[in-house]
């Protein structure tokens, strides 16, 4: 029989034997979210130099319905620049926990606050819910960065996955609302676009993590209707112009139903004339960067925190 997987990077198989669980298509919305806790949180005390704070904002729908967020300062002076980060899970599961290896990650490459937002998930909180709180957090980062020890005029936004998507949708949200400021994108295997029949979702569609079938489970759970999935704000390469927005990261891995649609995302900003770095790992599965003792996650974790440092600089 052919080995399908010729390319698949050594350390991409190492996740895949650490990682036994379930597909997600086949749990509970509980249990999912349950599954990706017991995969992502970690006992260990974190080994960093960060200040950690858990701060309640206000959320869209004002202060009856708050957004709770928490923020990671490197140590040090203040006016930092800021990444507001969404976290990935299918806009269905993940949280401020599930992503605190990450972000604290990403806060001491980049030496920059990172702010983690808890938006409301689906399917309690459909789209454009978690859109909504996406951008409401950032705009209050950009109002109220001082806070966090953050400078107000250097904010990014930034995900991994869904959480991509968010941070995709809030740049369009802000050139269309004339603000706030966006300085850089941050987009990690993003989904772009609900459109579940490319070349990678043929080839990847199981074995590898992120399935087909859980991303069709995922869009079911996001959306209250198909049509819904055109929508630029929930599949934003269908977003008819991309010029004018922030420079952007968008990490793409090979072995992830994903890859296409996050390809053509970067081709479509380049081609828009937005400043972009297009980070592929062929070998890789969906989720890598979030393993803290892999090579090719410290290097996609290089990558990004160049990319803001540029980027904030300029």
């Amino acid at each position: 029989m052919t080995d399908r997987t010729p390319d698949l990077h050594p350390e991409a198989r190492e996740i895949l034997d650490r990682v036994d669980l379930p597909p997600t298509h086949a749990l509970s919305v509980d249990g999912a979210r349950e599954a990706l806790r017991d995969l992502l949180v970690s006992d260990d005390p974190p080994d960093d130099d960060l200040t950690v704070r858990n701060l309640s904002i206000p959320g869209p729908d004002g202060p009856e319905a708050p957004l709770d967020v928490r923020a990671y300062t490197p140590l040090g002076t203040d006016d930092r620049p800021v990444l507001v980060y969404f976290h990935g899970g299918g806009w269905v599961r993940g949280d401020l926990d599930t992503h605190d290896g990450l972000c604290r990650l990403l806060a001491d490459a980049a030496n920059c606050v990172v702010v983690s937002v808890d938006y409301r998930r689906a399917p309690e909180h459909r789209f454009p819910i978690p859109v909504r709180d996406a951008y409401a957090a950032t705009a209050w980062a950009a109002e109220h960065a001082e806070v966090v020890g953050g400078d107000p005029d250097r904010i990014a936004v930034g995900g991994d996955s869904a959480g991509g998507n968010l941070a995709a949708a809030v740049t369009l949200l802000a050139r269309e609302r004339d603000g706030p400021e966006v300085d850089h994108q941050v987009l990690l295997y993003p989904v772009t676009d609900y459109d579940l029949d490319t070349d990678s979702y043929h080839a990847n569609a199981e074995g590898f993590l992120l399935s087909r079938a859980s991303m069709r489970w995922y869009w079911a759970r996001y959306l209250d209707d198909e049509l819904d999935g055109a929508n630029p704000y929930a599949s934003p390469l269908r977003a008819p112009d991309l010029s004018g927005l922030p420079s952007a990261t968008v990490v793409t891995a090979g072995y992830d139903p994903l890859h296409d649609e996050g390809a053509a995302y970067a081709d479509r900003l380049r081609e828009a004339g937005v400043e972009v770095t297009h980070a592929d790992y062929p070998g890789m599965v969906h989720v890598f960067a979030s393993f803290p003792d892999l090579e090719r996650a410290r290097d996609a974790r290089e990558t990004i925190a160049a990319d803001l440092a540029a980027a904030f600089g300029r």
